[in-house]
């Protein structure tokens, strides 16, 4: 970054006193990168950062980043119409997007997708987050991504913040599975008679669960 701060900006970003600054120049600690014709301190951003680690400094080519998830390849449809609402959305607010796409459990912190997010969001590069509900970003865990947004200045969008459909109550159901799943494996071993029997049991009603009338 090119831009020059003059030296009470500088004192407002790093949060010291100019005369603080001055000193910091004596002890050639922080130096000014030019000076005007008129002699005034000038300093680039990079700089200051250098000093305080914890500068987000946020550029004119941040994007948005429009983030949909599905749990399982049988849920294509649900993908497409999350991007299609993403889309339209951030269309509709003349926003410069990207949408990211991810196939998985909103169990698994190791998605491509998810992963990428993460380190936009960590090199400054993303201006906003939208989302068509907050179980699309993570089942839990999703608060510890929403903080790490508001520390990088990222502006988090849920579009439907009301209560999610069957289809997500569903997915629920699967991730509870494959929790159950990993601790029985672990606690009886996975070819074990016992964590096959256990598996069978929460298998049948996850099933009966799914696809009992909501409304029972």
């Amino acid at each position: 970054m090119n831009n020059l701060l003059s030296i009470g900006q500088a004192s407002k970003v790093l949060g010291v006193s100019i005369q603080t600054l001055r000193n910091w120049e004596k002890r050639g600690l922080l130096k000014p990168d030019n000076y005007t014709k008129g002699g005034e301190r000038r300093y680039k951003l990079e700089s200051l950062k250098n000093i305080n680690k914890n500068i987000v400094f946020h550029n004119d080519n941040r994007k948005t980043i429009a983030y949909a998830r599905v749990s399982s390849a049988d849920q294509k449809e649900d993908l497409i119409r999350q991007v299609q609402v993403l889309e339209l959305y951030c269309s509709k607010l003349g926003f410069n997007y990207e949408v990211i796409q991810d196939l998985g459990s909103g169990m698994n912190y190791y998605k491509k997708g998810l992963t990428k997010l993460l380190n936009l969001i960590l090199e400054s590069q993303v201006k906003r987050l939208v989302l068509t509900h907050k179980d699309r970003l993570l089942r839990f865990g999703a608060e510890l991504v929403f903080a790490i947004c508001e520390a990088k200045g990222v502006e988090v969008i849920i579009i439907n913040q009301g209560d999610e459909n069957v289809r997500f109550e569903e997915e629920l159901a699967k991730d509870v599975l494959e929790i159950i799943t990993v601790f029985s494996a672990r606690l009886y071993g996975a070819r074990s008679k016992k964590n096959k029997q256990l598996l069978e049991q929460m298998q049948e009603v996850v099933e009966n669960n799914v696809t009992a009338d909501p409304q029972d």
